[in-house]
């Protein structure tokens, strides 16, 4: 398929004044309300993220994405984006922080391809001046696409009706979600509680859809065009083939983008899940993925398996890869601790963590392994005491900011805060599990 070719595709981009206005309770609540009107949905997160794209899967029965133009890639988005809208009815991403915020932002991407804005605002409290906070954020930047706005926590139908009514002419009305706990997200410590862990989701996200249905919300958002000009990963095809990794996948590890489990299968890898929490037995592999999520919600569980401890000790005394990121390298310390309450972990790095009352590490991040440079995230709560000089240490994308995240390396173990986005260099990342 050469590179002009064009799909076209309904496509929308939510976001916000601000974090906090409820982006993915609306995100999920449209793309809930579209499948139940039999449209195929596709969603994608724009921006490092985890907890959404599990809720945001569950709304709209498909795997969520992550769109970035600097850690996934431009052309990597471009690639997503254009194979979505060969088979989905609409295209849905949920932005990062506020519209404006960060950089690149939900407005570059939204800008770079062509998706209009569709504004959530906390309208709480508000009345005509929520016309004038949609009207900052449609004019703000020139050329920015816009598709209307969509009123969040509000109180009720006649308070949706003074906000609709006070917007300027030309401003799309996009409905109303109301105020109360039937339909909004829980959160915790790193973001939204996982949507393996609410057992009444399915419920908050059809009431959301159903407050939108009985608004006679019609309208499909505007079509986006998609041109494939992005990245080709088929030069890595078979790369791993023959290879099985193990993925330790529970609630406490849990943090994985669908992106690194495409490549890896791409590349012929076989994947075996298992779960460290429920003591299942490590599978035979020849390489391990601890992915970041909860340990520390699970410290007796993961401290009292020690038939899959000794199996991981195994593994990594056979000089076998083992990539563990943010909670999985947690998993690996001596000790990890939670409100006063340590327990004995799997021993393999010198050192012990404990999770703190803030934020220890948030940021877009680079790291020069010797294997290749790889892009990701950290995200974190804890602090980390070890006794390990880093191989390397992972450096901001804002390089106006200093801060760093050491990356550690013991044989063939590989050990940091930092999650990484493995198709940001796939060469590197075949490197990491080739055995």
């Amino acid at each position: 398929m050469s590179g002009e070719e064009a799909r076209r595709c309904p496509a929308v981009l939510i976001s916000a004044p601000s974090s906090g206005q409820g982006k993915t309770t609306v995100t999920a609540a449209l793309a809930r309300y579209h499948a139940r009107q039999g449209r195929k949905v596709r969603v994608f997160k724009c921006g490092p993220d985890f907890l959404d794209p599990m809720i945001l899967a569950r709304a709209s029965g498909a795997p969520v994405y992550q769109l970035d133009l600097w850690m996934v890639g431009e052309g990597n988005c471009d690639a997503l984006l254009y194979e979505a809208a060969g088979e989905a009815d609409l295209v849905i991403v949920e932005g990062v922080m506020g519209l404006y915020d960060g950089s690149p932002s939900a407005a570059d991407l939204a800008c770079r391809f062509g998706i209009p804005v569709l504004a959530v605002i906390n309208a709480q409290a508000m009345a005509q001046t929520f016309p004038a906070i949609a009207h900052g954020l449609s004019t703000w930047r020139e050329g920015l696409p816009w598709a209307g706005v969509l009123a969040n926590r509000v109180a009720g139908e006649s308070h949706a009706r003074i906000l609709r009514e006070s917007l300027p002419p030309g401003m799309d009305w996009y409905g109303a979600l109301y105020r109360g706990g039937d339909v909004e997200l829980p959160s915790r410590h790193l973001g939204l509680v996982q949507a393996s862990e609410l057992d009444d989701l399915d419920r908050r996200l059809d009431r959301a859809a159903e407050q939108l249905a009985s608004q006679r919300i019609t309208a499909v958002p505007p079509e986006a065009v998609f041109t494939r000009r992005g990245t080709d990963l088929s030069p890595w095809r078979g790369r791993l083939a023959g290879k099985r990794i193990a993925v330790a996948r529970d609630d406490a590890f849990s943090f994985i983008y669908q992106a690194n489990l495409d490549l890896w299968r791409l590349m012929g890898a076989e994947l075996a899940f298992f779960s460290p929490v429920a003591g299942d037995p490590l599978p035979p592999c020849d390489a391990l993925y601890l992915p970041g999520g909860y340990p520390e919600l699970h410290l007796e569980a993961l401290s009292s398996n020690r038939g899959v401890i000794d199996a991981v000790r195994r593994h990594f005394e056979a000089d076998r890869p083992i990539l563990a990121e943010c909670g999985g390298m947690l998993y690996l310390l001596e000790e990890l601790g939670l409100d006063g309450v340590c327990r004995e972990m799997a021993g393999l790095l010198p050192g012990k963590a404990a999770l703190t009352g803030g934020l220890r590490g948030l940021g877009l991040m680079s790291a020069d392994l010797p294997e290749g440079t790889l892009r990701g995230h950290s995200f974190h709560h804890s602090t980390l005491k070890i006794s390990l000089e880093p191989v390397c240490r992972a450096r901001r994308q804002d390089e106006r900011r200093q801060e760093s995240e050491d990356i550690f390396r013991v044989r063939r173990l590989t050990a940091s805060y930092v999650h990484f986005y493995l198709p940001s260099n796939p060469e590197a990342a075949a490197a990491l599990f080739a055995g």
